[in-house]
């Protein structure tokens, strides 16, 4: 495999959108493939990667998990389209569009090509935060980078993505349609396919000296350029 260029790697980072509206195309077994090694090189905490893909193909089954996510989506696209009304201007405008292109998905969840749905094992984690007096993370640190390494692998082969928690209130009913072990849970589904727009892009989010502190929490950073 040729090794990507530095220029190359910060160009996919910077590009990784959610595309939510999806060609049905299938999408080629090797490009399948890459996008799953990619997943398998991510880190997990003493490597031990408690993690699991089922890659769903099967249209039925596909179509199954779809009439799952609408009904999640849908409660979740009303509560957010409520909020809109407090916005203006460009904000409520890309608002908007955000919220269109996953009503998108929302309906046609069932026909994207390939669902990832991404299982864990916590017997397999070592996860750290477990007794604090907080929401545990930790565990999701051996996890998500492998959500994160298809994603970025997505961007390369030009295949639309997004990650979508909403099944995880569906958990049993996923866990009988797809025969998931008792002492494995799913995290997250990951729709892929080549997109029916745009696809992947420039994104938008906070500047690094909005997100990163130097040495005590809120203390600006100082960087030479």
């Amino acid at each position: 495999m040729p090794q990507a260029s530095t220029a190359d790697l910060y160009s996919v980072m910077s590009t990784l959108r959610a595309v939510r509206r999806l060609k049905p195309d299938p999408i080629p077994d090797d490009v399948l493939e890459r996008i799953l090694q990619a997943a398998a090189w991510a880190p997990s905490g003493g490597n031990v990667q408690p993690w699991r893909i089922v890659a769903v193909r099967e249209p039925g089954i596909r179509a199954d998990i779809g009439k799952l996510y609408a009904p999640q989506w849908e409660k979740y696209s009303r509560a957010a389209k409520l909020n809109l009304e407090g916005l203006e201007g460009d904000v409520k405008a890309k608002q908007t569009r955000t919220l269109a292109a996953a009503d998108y998905l929302g309906e046609h969840m069932g026909e994207a090509p390939v669902l990832l749905v991404f299982c864990f094992n916590p017997a397999h984690m070592a996860i750290t935060d477990i007794d604090l007096d907080r929401p545990s993370v930790v565990g999701g640190g051996s996890v998500y980078p492998a959500l994160q390494n298809a994603m970025l692998a997505c961007v390369q082969e030009g295949v639309g993505c997004t990650l979508t928690t909403l099944l995880c209130y569906e958990e049993e009913a996923m866990r009988a349609l797809l025969q998931i072990p008792e002492d494995w849970y799913t995290c997250a589904v990951m729709p892929i396919g080549f997109p029916i727009l745009g696809g992947h892009g420039p994104i938008s989010r906070r500047p690094v000296n909005k997100l990163v502190y130097e040495d005590t929490f809120g203390s600006a950073i100082t960087l030479q350029r």
